[in-house]
Order: structure tokens, then C-alpha cells, then sequence
């Protein structure tokens, strides 16, 4: 991300990206395969990540963040996708979630949960995604019934990105004290009487990031656990979706970049007839090709981190911003495995787990098809 005009953010920046690299070659990359293998990270890489400064960094210093702009956890998502660490759950925890924290909370709410958040204390889920409604959230069918002073809520969830260490899930879910298709959003503590969790599921990539299935058994809540307003929850959805898209663009570049870097330096030293496989005029080309796609892609991306800091970037504009940088993440890593012949379908190659990995990118955050329909609908 360009930072040229504005020195400061640059020094700013450069302190986050050496602390994140340093990070993760300590605390990551000697564990990683063992994570992918397990399922999930230990719990205690949330509370080192908080000591490091990496969870929540655009959090307000009142509530113990630092207040950074995007361009921040952009660089903390481009250093993990160098190492070729594939955990998105951090920066859905720090960017995705806790925003709605922020912006819909309580007072009360941001005291109680935000320091928390950006500790690594409390583990942030949130709960969308149902058996029977991705990308259709209008088909939830997890219900919130007001009995007195409480919610009652009963639903099964999916696809629950940091669900299995979660401490405070935010619920999707139909309150009957709404007018009827109205949904809301509800903050449940993991702690409370009726909630469980699934399965681990096992997915194609992103082995080492848990995703689980939750279920909410007549789970019962204080009324003041209302996010927001009753019968509003949609609209925060809508309203904090480009957000989240911006986030998923923003690791798909980044992941294809990082594809690219590494194929370039195993082109130039694998030989086949007598010289580096990068000297045939066929993969030079096909460099040239994907280093011009991913340089137009991240000119892309900066224009849209600009719109969004500036508070103007369109619910079309993120969509077209998930669906083109991940379809072309998609391209680049196919290209990449192929270059890498025989060893690019090897697991102990990177470019093998990068190309897993980026697969779920066209699929979460709605899938790409539904991003077509939102611009469609902004034509």
C-alpha cells in the first residue's frame, strides 16, 4: 500500500510490518504445519498476538487500541500471506467484528468487551451463516424470543470462522418482538447454559484456521445483550459487509503477490534442457502476464482503501473490489502451481497450500455470484 505522501504513516507502517514478520517467525512458522494438522491454532496465540499489538489495531486508544488506520491491518494480511500463513481469523476478529462492537454497541458494551478484544482475552465470532442461508441472509432461522428481561435464542449455525475458541459470539438471529423478517443482532458469551460447539470441519485450505459448527439450545441472555437497535441487524450486516469485503481484497492481493515473489525465485533456479526454466520465452511471458495483473489489481485495491477511508466506498464498489481481486488471486495461484510442475501439487511446497487456501476467498464474504448481483443492482 502506498503510504508515500504521508511520512508518517510510512514509519508507522514499516513498525507494524518488522513486528508482524518478527512475530510470525517466532511464533507461527515453526508451528504452523502441526496447527494445519490439529485444526486450529493454540488458544494462547490470541493472547500473544494482543502483547504483540496485532489484534484491533484501528480500535480507539480509550478503549486500549491505537487507533491506525486500514492501511495498517493491510500490512499485518501482506506479511502473513509472505509466510504463507493462512488464518483470517485474525483480522475477522480485529476488523470484521469488533467494528460492530463500535459502531452499535453500548457504552457499556465497548468498556466491557473491547479491551478485551484487543488483549486476545476475548475471541470474537460471528455467528451468520445457517445449514440452509449463506449468502441469503434474509433466510435465517435462528430465533431470539423476548421472555421478560431476556432473549431466548435457539438456532444452529455453520462455517463459524473462530468459533472454537470464541468467547463472545454476535448472533444473527429473528426477534419476535420485531415486525416479522425483522433480524437482529445479539452478543451471547460462550459461557451461557445451552450453548455448544460442533465439529472442527476439515476444509480443502486454511487448515490451521478453525471453523466450526455452533448450536444455541433455548439459550437464554439479558435483554441489555441487544447489539444496537431491535430489528436493525440487516442493516449493520449491510452496512458493515464492504468493510469485510474490502478485508477479504485486500489478502487476496496480498496472496498473490506473495504466490508471484516465490514461483519467480523457483523459476530462476530449476532448470530443464540446459537453463532456468524462467529464460523460455513462454514463462517469461506468463510472469510478465501476472505481474501486470496483480500491479493493475493492487492500483485497484488503493483506490478502493482511499474511498473507504473517506467514507465513500459504495456497497458495488466492494463488491466489485472482493469478486475481481479474488477471482484473480484464483488465476494467479493456478499459473503458479503449474510452473512449479510435478512439486506445485506437492504440500510441502507453498505454492500447493496457497493454492488451497485462496479457494474459500471466491466463496466467504458472499460468494462472488452474489457479488455480481450487487453490482448488477448498482447498473
Amino acid at each position: 500500500m502506498s503510504s508515500e505522501t504521508d511520512p508518517g504513516l510510512e514509519a508507522e507502517l514499516s513498525a507494524v510490518r518488522e513486528t508482524t514478520r518478527r512475530f510470525i517467525e517466532k511464533e507461527i512458522a515453526p508451528h504452523y504445519r502441526d496447527w494445519e494438522r490439529a485444526g486450529a491454532v493454540p488458544r494462547n496465540l490470541w493472547r500473544k498476538m494482543g502483547a504483540a499489538g496485532l489484534l484491533c489495531t484501528s480500535m480507539p486508544e480509550v478503549y486500549g487500541g491505537i487507533g491506525a488506520k486500514i492501511e495498517t491491518c493491510l500490512v499485518i494480511i501482506e506479511e502473513f500471506a509472505k509466510a504463507f500463513v493462512a488464518l483470517p481469523g485474525f483480522y475477522t476478529h480485529s476488523e470484521i467484528i469488533a467494528p460492530y462492537i463500535l459502531h452499535y454497541g453500548s457504552e457499556v458494551q465497548k468498556q466491557k468487551w473491547l479491551p478485551g478484544c484487543i488483549s486476545g482475552d476475548t475471541v470474537l465470532s460471528v455467528a451468520m451463516t445457517e445449514p440452509g442461508a449463506g449468502s441469503d441472509l434474509r433466510a435465517t432461522r435462528t430465533t431470539a424470543r423476548r421472555d421478560g428481561d431476556e432473549y431466548v435464542i435457539s438456532g444452529q449455525k455453520t462455517f463459524i470462522s473462530n468459533g472454537l475458541h470464541a468467547d463472545l459470539i454476535i448472533v444473527f438471529a429473528n426477534a419476535d418482538d420485531t415486525e416479522p423478517g425483522r433480524k437482529s443482532l445479539f452478543l451471547v458469551e460462550a459461557t451461557r447454559e445451552g450453548f455448544s460447539r460442533g465439529r472442527v470441519l476439515e476444509k480443502v485450505g486454511q487448515k490451521a484456521q478453525d471453523t466450526v459448527e455452533l448450536f444455541f439450545d433455548e439459550v437464554r441472555i439479558p435483554a441489555e445483550n441487544l447489539l444496537g437497535r431491535r430489528g436493525e441487524g440487516l442493516k449493520y450486516l449491510m452496512a458493515q459487509l464492504p468493510r469485510e469485503r474490502l478485508m477479504v481484497a485486500m489478502g487476496a492481493v496480498a496472496g498473490a503477490g506473495a504466490a508471484f515473489t516465490e514461483t519467480l525465485a523457483y523459476t530462476r533456479t530449476r532448470n530443464a534442457f540446459g537453463q532456468p526454466i524462467a529464460d523460455f520465452q513462454h514463462l517469461r511471458f506468463k510472469l510478465a502476464e501476472i505481474k501486470t495483473e496483480i500491479t493493475v489489481g493492487r492500483a485497484f485495491l488503493e483506490r478502493c482503501v482511499e474511498k473507504f477511508n473517506a467514507g465513500q466506498l459504495g456497497a458495488d464498489e466492494a463488491a466489485m473490489c472482493k469478486y475481481w481481486l479474488t477471482e484473480l488471486e484464483g488465476r494467479v495461484v493456478d499459473q503458479c502451481v503449474q510452473m512449479h510442475g510435478g512439486y506445485g501439487y506437492m504440500l510441502d511446497y507453498p505454492v500447493a497450500r496457497a493454492f488451497a487456501d485462496a479457494r474459500g476467498q471466491r466463496i466467504y464474504a458472499g460468494t462472488n455470484e452474489i457479488m455480481k448481483e450487487i453490482i448488477a443492482r448498482h447498473l
